[in-house]
């Protein structure tokens, strides 16, 4: 997949496109069914597939007091776009400046110059130009003007509660809730979140459970605090390796039993293993169940049956 961070990089060899536009966060199942017809029409008509997406999140430019944390980071999002079978992405650096487009402004500058779209998909939903004036009505009428086709993806995913399940907000909302079967339902996929190795307390090890720290930098959304059940993978080795993919007994909060961890961690005990060495290594995290909220322990002693018992369970979901 071809990626490009401004439009003026797209090669006038390209050809004419299917296109479509969005924040694409989580690239769940819901942005997967727009991104199969951007796909499939592009192959049905000898076209090349696009998708324009914008960093940082709109609404963490314009207002960034209500921006919602990322669900994947930048790279992951481009690489799971790239699954999606397009041609390319356009990743918009978006500024408060580039929010002063006009609606038609945005289309003429991205679709009919840019890309030179025959064809634009957009979900019922869609915003854009300044205000977010624009609508689906609008990218009507302007296709009407410029000579492009729109085709408006329809709604997909259960409605629950008058809310789109297949939905970034939905998304969040589950894994705000450590609801990670729904999550895993919204993404058809594991969560992730991935980051550096770091040292942390070191007390896992001191109990015989050491742990893989991710750095505060991590990316990803991380779920609500808790004990899971799931897998840390080494992305740095062979997909074949036998270390690569490792079932983990995870922690995600700050430990209420010690006093002395004042920030949300996120840790992963690998199974049974005390000889992995990975600091400074790049890992992700994948989330398969939550076992348990947070509790603080009167005793080391009591932690450590519980611990015992997160194991043991942990073991049994993720055994083959």
């Amino acid at each position: 997949m071809l990626r490009w961070t401004h439009l003026d990089d797209v090669p006038a060899d390209l050809g004419p496109t299917v296109a479509t536009l969005g924040n694409f966060d989580g690239v769940h199942r819901g942005h997967r069914a727009v991104l199969a017809t951007v796909t499939d029409l592009a192959r049905e008509r000898g076209l090349r597939s696009v998708a324009v997406t914008f960093d940082p999140h709109p609404v963490a430019v314009l207002h960034p007091e209500r921006a919602p944390e990322e669900i994947v980071g930048l790279e992951h999002r481009l690489a799971l776009l790239e699954e999606a079978g397009l041609d390319g992405v356009v990743v918009i650096e978006f500024t408060r400046e580039y929010a002063q487009l006009t609606p038609e402004d945005f289309v003429v500058q991205t679709f009919v110059e840019g890309l030179r779209s025959e064809v634009v998909v957009v979900g019922q939903d869609t915003r854009f130009g300044l205000h977010n004036s624009g609508d689906i009505s609008t990218m009507q009428e302007l296709g009407h003007e410029h000579g492009f086709e729109v085709v408006v993806q329809g709604t997909v995913g259960e409605l629950e509660e008058g809310q789109r399940a297949w939905s970034s907000t939905a998304l969040r909302g589950a894994l705000a809730e450590g609801d990670i079967p729904t999550a895993t339902d919204i993404l058809d996929r594991l969560h992730r979140v991935s980051g550096e190795v770091v040292h942390g307390h070191h007390r896992g090890r001191e109990l015989g459970y050491p742990t893989a720290n991710l750095a505060p930098d991590s990316e990803g959304l991380v779920p609500a605090d808790g004990v899971y059940a799931g897998w840390l993978e080494r992305p740095g080795l062979a997909a074949d390796h036998p270390d690569r993919r490792l079932p983990a007994a995870i922690s995600v909060g700050t430990n209420p039993t010690f006093d002395d961890v004042v920030r949300r961690t996120v840790e992963a005990y690998v199974l049974d293993r005390t000889d992995l060495d990975l600091y400074g290594e790049t890992v992700w995290v994948d989330f398969v169940e939550r076992l348990r909220g947070n509790v603080r322990f009167e005793s080391i002693e009591t932690l450590m049956e519980q611990i015992g018992a997160d194991v043991d369970r942990a073991r049994a979901l993720l055994a083959p």
